[in-house]
């Protein structure tokens, strides 16, 4: 059973990050109890849509975005890929404002320079991969463990009473402001990334083949994906009744402000501890969720556009995007509009979900590639009632805003993209509905990762009659020399390199007469010699100035037709010191490249 619990737990803190407290704090503070009918409902949604998504990829081995460029034509895969994207920048920017404020309220430093420290994060990740999937999961879930410890605590102290709470079950919408702050929890819970990410984080289970291992991996996901959800639901409706109690009892019912909140809790509770445990609490859970919107974001990218890159320079694009507009907002409107940017980013997310939601459950109920494992129909009935809902919800709530933005005075330009916008989003969420029921033929090798299998064909085995040698002259010379030799023939010819690096060779180039340039070349005459004693044809090539560049000019004039070159082994701060050279040489060659492991 714990072998396959976990993903869920990734999920799940993408269900308690700093967009929810904006949202909770606010509806707390302002309806009291009366809205956690919607967190109680958003979790069931949550509970529901997670299951469809872990189904996916446990039945189909795909994710939602790879089950999307399986089915969509591309033009619609671009524009869903956009929209995803922009589902994360809003999740990350949620989750650099919280960091940021936690970092602040502990510290006392500018908003501003600790929005600048979140950057710093970006490269925890590529650390915690080092380690493995169950070591990363062990560190998210020690930082949930913080956050509900931390509001287990602060419920204590608050001490609601249970009946008045029961109340907040009975669906309600007092007026326009709560539905607002009902679609933005409901954003802040059902977030699209997740739905993507659940798809792919549950592949890291080996699964054994066989319907009944189908059926016991996915028992064990609901169980996983319930228990999980339900954790972050108490959370979430800790921090409503915290808000409720604290505030709305007390007559402050305009705490939409995540500090607000940490100045006014020691007097409301009686003790400074409450308000330092809501400030680590707060980085705990930006933290715990940035690193699941940074694996989001790589399974996203790849899934649509087949396209990889460093995870570290994923990061800090997608970084860079929650930043830039928090810096925005916090220089020209100043910081207390950043909690205004919070509730928005949820808002975001929301309007956002129609175009998960809905590709989602048209691949879990198709029996022609689910078999057996498709949705039966309450579960199908219960999915597009929820989509439904969540699809009407936002569509009222972007009619009335823009309603309110129409009646104002000039803006045009801005009315008319709002206009072009909202026509070519119900386009998109009615092509994506309606697309998979009209096309029955479906697309089989758009999916696939790699070229068709064909027939091995006669083999040539190459000859290699100039193979170059970049020589450091270490200790490691003769394991380069033996290798080169090992790809060579009675007629190849070795051309020896080194590249002289003394100061002066950098200045003044072939120019150089110091010490360093005699011995260099001293050396490759050296072992010139001794490979012609040995019965080979050796030429040598001393170059001066840059590594990279001259490697490759050297390798370029000599017509080699293969490289040997050898890697030490070292990465990260090392490569920084020393420099690097491998990649940079082999990028500029079109020419077979043997690295040796030094």
């Amino acid at each position: 059973m714990f072998v396959f619990f976990g993903p869920a737990y990734l999920i799940s803190v993408g269900y308690m990050d700093p967009g929810n407290w904006a949202t909770d704090i606010a509806g707390g503070s302002q309806f009291g109890y009366k809205l956690i009918w919607v967190l109680f409902m958003s979790n069931l949604m949550a509970i529901l849509l997670q299951n469809l998504s872990a189904r996916l990829g446990i039945v189909r081995g795909r994710d939602l975005a790879q089950a999307n460029r399986e089915t969509y034509p591309q033009i619609i895969n671009i524009s869903l890929y956009i929209l995803a994207e922009i589902a994360i920048a809003a999740c990350d920017l949620a989750e650099v404002l919280g960091m940021a404020i936690g970092i602040q309220l502990l510290t006392g430093i500018p908003l501003i320079y600790a929005v600048s420290i979140t950057v710093l994060d970006t490269f925890l990740l590529l650390f915690l991969q080092r380690f493995g999937m169950r070591k990363m999961e062990a560190f998210i879930l020690s930082l949930i463990a913080i956050v509900a410890l931390s509001f287990l605590t602060e419920i204590i102290l608050a001490g609601p009473h249970i009946k008045e709470v029961a109340t907040g079950l009975v669906p309600s919408l007092p007026n326009k402001d709560a539905l607002y702050i009902a679609i933005g929890i409901i954003g802040a819970t059902v977030m699209p990334h997740n739905l993507y990410l659940h798809s792919a984080l549950v592949q890291t289970r080996k699964i054994q083949p066989g319907d009944e291992n189908i059926k016991k991996a996915l028992k064990l996901n609901f169980l996983d994906s319930s228990i999980a959800l339900n954790l972050a639901f108490l959370v979430n409706a800790a921090i409503l009744i915290l808000a409720a109690t604290a505030f709305f009892k007390h007559g402050n019912t305009n705490v939409a402000q995540l500090k607000e909140a940490y100045q006014l809790l020691p007097s409301q509770l009686g003790t400074k501890m409450a308000s330092t445990l809501f400030a680590i609490a707060l980085i705990a859970a930006g933290q715990s969720s940035t690193i699941t919107g940074t694996l989001a974001g790589q399974i996203i990218m790849e899934g649509y556009l087949q396209l990889r890159i460093n995870p570290w320079l994923r990061r800090l694009l997608t970084r860079l995007l929650a930043i830039i507009p928090s810096i925005f907002v916090i220089i020209f409107f100043g910081e207390e509009k950043v909690d205004s940017l919070l509730v928005l980013s949820q808002v975001i997310l929301s309007v956002q979900l129609g175009f998960a939601i809905i590709p989602l459950i048209h691949f879990v109920s198709d029996k022609k590639s689910m078999g057996q494992f498709s949705i039966k129909k309450l579960a199908r009935l219960s999915a597009w009632i929820v989509a439904s809902v969540l699809i009407y919800l936002n569509i009222k709530l972007v009619y009335e805003e823009s309603a309110i933005f129409f009646l104002s005075h000039g803006n045009w330009f801005w009315k008319i993209i709002i206009v072009l916008g909202s026509i070519f989003l119900l386009f998109l969420l009615a092509y994506i509905l309606v697309y998979p029921w009209i096309e029955k033929r479906k697309k089989a090798a758009s999916i696939q990762m790699h070229a068709q299998i064909q027939n091995i064909k006669e083999l040539k085995i190459p000859l290699f009659n100039q193979i170059a040698i970049a020589l450091d002259f270490s200790e490691h010379d003769e394991k380069l020399l033996e290798y080169a030799i090992g790809q060579g023939n009675k007629n190849t010819n070795y051309v020896l390199i080194h590249i002289v690096e003394s100061a002066s060779a950098r200045m003044l180039g072939k120019q150089s007469d110091d010490y360093e340039t005699r011995k260099d070349a001293e050396r490759l005459n050296f072992y010139k010699q001794q490979m012609e004693e040995k019965g080979f044809h050796a030429t040598i090539s001393l170059g001066y100035q840059n590594r990279k560049k001259e490697l490759v000019k050297i390798i370029k004039e000599e017509n080699a037709d293969m490289l040997v070159i050898g890697a030490h082994g070292h990465s990260g701060l090392k490569d920084f010191i020393f420099g690097e050279t491998v990649d940079s040489v082999r990028h500029e060659l079109k020419i077979p490249v043997l690295i040796v492991n030094l």
